[in-house]
């Protein structure tokens, strides 16, 4: 009898043994391509998380929506189904954390500059901690830089978008910008997109360059313009319950591989978007038009107002604070 509970003994501690020496597995879900800013900079987070916790920690990325759609994603990360998201700011709002959708305003960052004084300063922070009550813990901002406007007729004026059906991320901020140019938004997922485009179900969207491209829309769309508008970015997130339950060195080393990743990712975007335009260009198959400076006062005219209008819903002080930053 001894004898069998010894044994017992030792494979119970074999087992917790095995146990404890299983790596920590990471999911991180996003819905684009793997060859666009966040997705590139997803796989160097994975690089650099195994790297810095000599394997401790496994990180498993999945693009392309392959786990969830947009609108799922966030509940799945609640849920602990994923560990690890990356959505874009709008998704917040529907969450009830509305003063994300201040990075949806038109024309509220004038530059890159501008737009990292707010993420990067206080005001981030202060977003970051909003949403903890929700069970998420923010660990950084993510660029995508400033969008274009698509369509299969010229989008020059304001004119022209008169009752053009528009696709939309789910946000009542590009909801009012779309109405405010005079077009119909139509909320679809992101990767219902380009069929969306293809069969005419909607006319036209909005993207920055990369996303564009690397969804191929642009065989879909005859017409660009560089209007850059919005801003599209992305917050980096984890399941709080988790990221608190983890020992205190892997969390310290996995802060360090984001802040890495995140100046990567910050670096490639830009020049991301950049090349897409010139690849969507050199297809042939789109028309690329920048605005005239007449062209871009109206866009202004016809779209600032929305900034006020959302004074109510995402808040009049920071809205005031974030114009504050940008102006510096």
């Amino acid at each position: 009898m001894k004898l069998k509970i010894a044994l017992l003994a030792v494979t119970a501690a074999l087992s917790i043994n095995a146990y404890a020496q299983a790596p920590i597995v990471i999911k991180f879900s996003h819905v684009v391509a793997t060859d666009t800013p966040k997705g590139q900079a997803a796989e160097r987070f994975k690089q650099l998380a195994e790297k810095a916790t000599n394997g401790r920690v496994k990180v498993e990325v999945y693009p392309n929506s392959q786990l969830y759609k947009d609108k799922e994603e966030l509940e799945a990360l609640q849920l602990g189904a994923v560990q690890m998201l990356a959505p874009s700011l709008a998704k917040f709002g529907p969450l009830g954390v509305k003063e994300f959708e201040a990075f949806d305003l038109p024309y509220i960052f004038p530059s890159k500059t501008a737009l990292y004084n707010v993420t990067e300063g206080e005001i981030g922070k202060s977003l970051m901690k909003k949403l903890e009550p929700k069970g998420i813990t923010g660990l950084a901002f993510w660029d995508n830089g400033f969008k274009v406007m698509s369509a299969n007729k010229p989008l020059h004026n304001v004119a022209d978008f008169k009752g053009l059906k528009m696709r939309i991320q789910s946000s009542k901020v590009l909801d009012a910008q779309m109405r405010a140019l005079g077009a119909n938004p139509q909320v679809l997922a992101f990767s219902e997109v380009y069929q969306a485009l293809q069969t005419g179900v909607v006319d036209g969207t909005e993207n920055p360059p990369s996303n564009m491209y690397t969804q191929k829309m642009h065989e879909v769309q005859k017409h660009v313009t560089v209007s850059n508008h919005g801003y599209l970015g992305y917050a980096v997130i984890v399941n709080k319950k988790f990221w608190d339950g983890l020992p205190a060195d892997i969390r310290t080393a996995l802060d360090k591989a984001m802040k890495d990743a995140t100046t990567f990712e910050k670096a490639i975007a830009q020049r991301d978007n950049d090349l897409a335009l010139e690849a969507i260009k050199k297809t042939g198959k789109t028309e690329i038009y920048t605005p005239s400076v007449k062209e871009q006062a109206d866009w202004r005219k016809a779209l600032l107002p929305v900034q006020k209008d959302m004074e109510g819903r995402i808040g009049k002080d920071l809205i005031s604070a974030i114009n504050k930053e940008a102006a510096k």
